[in-house]
């Protein structure tokens, strides 16, 4: 190849309920004022505003005490308006406190109510037999609402539903403005106030009168408790119109605009931003494509996460590194938060309390959960991110084959005694009491060792065996975990695999097309990025390159099979070697895995696990759960 060629191969009284404990704490930061938020109803005396004084901003607005709610809720026959149909319809209209009426109507959906919903709901055929259809449910609904803010508990679902059947009644929508409890709980609540924003759990935290039991009416009147409560959580944070609890998940404090400066310097430029406080110490990593325009956002309404207003309210300064190219900003930011571990950054901080599963080096190996990887020509598998999956995967590889479960060191002549339960059951071949020598133990251990190296055929094929037979007897409780044994075991051979695959190779350089048409190369040695750079379009390639693989990183090759990086870099460096447009340079050593190998079981993996989900209807896919903190 010249050095002019530029392409390779491809490769919550009125609103004043029982009140609820506030639990904050105030950032520590000068110029500050600390202290806990007082309860509050949220209708306190109006503010006074003397004569020939034009209001201020804060005081314009509809207080909430006199905006009218119709909070609703359905049942219906399953989770989604394009297959399923309502069957009851149950709202509550109140202001300031007041329930000033109710409406609750059941709804013959016109085809049969599936057994599940039955059940859940108590609804049944017989029920809504003679009830009205939604042609005629639905405009009593609407004029009922009229003129008053739709309330509901996971508001995409009902409101969804709602307008959905206006659709395919040729029924107007009226333009409702739609507030979500249940999203509202979630900015407002904490993780020690309540576990998750489910309404039951919402309406044992705020003290409900009523207790949600899957049916219309019942479940709207608990909402309305659930909403007076929150309503009580909001009084203190400055919520007390219509307008700012509309635009109260998007907060921005005077403070947080005042350190927009605080991003004027930074580059349009891919990199990795770091905010300090004012002892220099990290708050922050964050990466971007393009550092000024990201870092901006977190003074502007489009941040929402409360850690993070709390953050730029401790923030002083931020620093930008500007790199070459947007996988050099993401492996940059994955070692800057491994360094400083910030504390505002929850992810990839502890990369060091990995787990690896060892099959040991000792006469009669056995399995062992290790924190590192050694040269000691040991059998690994992971990294896993928790102790608990390393386990569900040591449990697959027991059920598969027979060897010892036992912690003690066996010696190469072990004594004779009596063997464990394990061996009476044909689950271990007992080298403790001699009752299999060494060659016939090896043999054993190689089977392990190939499946976690090159084929899970007989972990997979013995996991299967065990589901069938506890499906056969129904009992699907057991069969779901060894579903999970199997697939934590499979997974992290897939993981092994393919970061193995790419830590053999002393190295590797690809290029891809850049959108102004030069190319980004980047230097990979094993496993761990060594080098980035772009070649400017017009620029000879080769020899471009050839400058930047000259200034890359010196690597020292690791103990197989870790990479010389921390998995998860890896794992970055691979997804964009897999890119499509991504030309192999040079190669250094050999990049394969096993044609049978680990993954190519995950898509059949994760099929089975999809058409899991698919069969509960009317799950919240959402998976809301609180904030870390309370909105300030």
């Amino acid at each position: 190849m010249t050095a002019e060629e530029t392409s390779w191969p491809a490769a919550g009284t009125p609103y004043a309920q029982a009140p609820a404990p506030v639990s904050a704490k105030a950032p520590a930061m000068s110029g500050a004022m600390s202290q806990v938020a007082p309860q509050a109803s949220l209708t306190p005396a109006p503010r006074p505003v003397p004569i020939g004084v034009q209001a201020s901003f804060d005081e314009l607005g509809t207080p909430l005490r006199d905006v009218t709610f119709c909070v609703v809720d359905l049942e219906t026959t399953g989770g989604s308006p394009q297959s399923a149909e309502i069957t009851e319809i149950g709202a509550v209209k109140v202001r300031a406190g007041e329930v000033l009426g109710e409406f609750q109507t059941l709804v013959n959906p016109g085809n049969s109510i599936p057994p599940f919903i039955a059940v859940l709901t108590g609804i049944t055929d017989a029920m809504v037999a003679s009830a009205p259809g939604l042609s005629s449910a639905l405009p009593a609904f609407l004029q009922f609402a009229e003129g008053c803010v739709l309330v509901a508990h996971n508001a995409p679902f009902d409101v969804g539903f709602l307008r959905a059947a206006a659709h395919a009644h040729s029924q107007r929508w009226p333009s409702f403005e739609v507030l979500d409890t249940a999203r509202l709980a979630r900015r407002v609540l904490t993780r020690d106030d309540a576990p998750d924003c489910k309404l039951a759990t919402l309406a044992r935290y705020f003290r409900s009168g009523t207790t949600p039991k899957h049916r219309a009416l019942g479940d709207a009147r608990a909402t309305v408790d659930v909403l007076h409560g929150l309503f009580e959580r909001l009084g203190p944070l400055g919520v007390h119109t219509l307008e700012e609890l509309s635009a109260f998940s998007s907060r921005v404090s005077p403070a947080q605009r005042r350190k927009r400066h605080l991003a004027d310097h930074l580059p349009h430029a891919p990199g990795v931003y770091i905010f300090t406080d004012d002892r220099g110490r990290v708050l922050y990593v964050g990466k971007s494509k393009d550092l000024r325009a990201r870092v901006r956002t977190y003074f502007t309404a489009s941040e929402t996460r409360s850690r993070m207003g709390e953050m730029v309210g401790l923030a002083s300064k931020v620093t930008g590194i500007e790199c070459a190219t947007p996988l050099e900003a993401e492996v940059r930011e994955l070692r800057l938060i491994a360094a400083h571990k910030p504390r505002y950054n929850r992810r990839s901080r502890f990369p060091e309390r990995a787990t690896w599963l060892k099959v040991t080096v000792e006469p009669f190996p056995r399995l062992s959960l290790v924190r590192e990887v050694k040269a000691d020509s040991g059998t690994y598998l992971g990294p896993f991110g928790s102790r608990r999956v390393a386990e569900q995967a040591v449990a697959a590889i027991h059920e598969a084959f027979p060897i010892r479960q036992c912690t003690q060191r066996l010696s190469r002549f072990p004594r004779s005694g009596s063997a464990c339960v394990l061996a009476e059951m044909g689950r271990c071949v007992a080298p403790c009491v001699g009752a299999v020598d060494m060659e016939t133990y090896a043999a054993h251990v190689a089977d392990v060792q190939a499946a976690i190296g090159a084929d899970p055929a007989r972990v997979v094929e013995a996991a299967s065996r065990r589901i069938g037979t506890l499906v056969v007897e129904t009992r699907f409780e057991e069969a779901a975990v060894h579903r999970d044994r199997m697939a934590a075991f499979v997974r992290a051979a897939a993981r092994t695999q393919r970061m193995s695959a790419l830590a053999r190779c002393p190295e590797v350089v690809a290029a891809r097309r850049t959108p102004e048409g030069g190319w980004e190369a980047h230097v990979v040695r094993h496993g761990r990025l060594a080098a980035a750079g772009v070649v400017p379009r017009g620029t000879p390639a080769r020899a471009a390159i050839d400058v930047i693989v000259s200034a890359a990183e010196t690597v020292e090759p690791p103990p197989p099979p870790a990479p010389a990086a921390s998995a998860e870099e890896t794992e970055r460096v691979l997804a964009w070697l897999e890119l499509p447009g991504v030309r192999l340079v040079e190669l250094s050593g050999e990049w394969s895995c096993p044609v049978g190998g680990a993954q190519s079981r995950l898509e059949w993996l994760d099929t089975a696990y999809a058409a899991r989900d698919d069969v509960v209807l009317c799950e919240d896919r959402r998976r809301l759960r609180p904030v870390h903190r309370p909105a300030r």
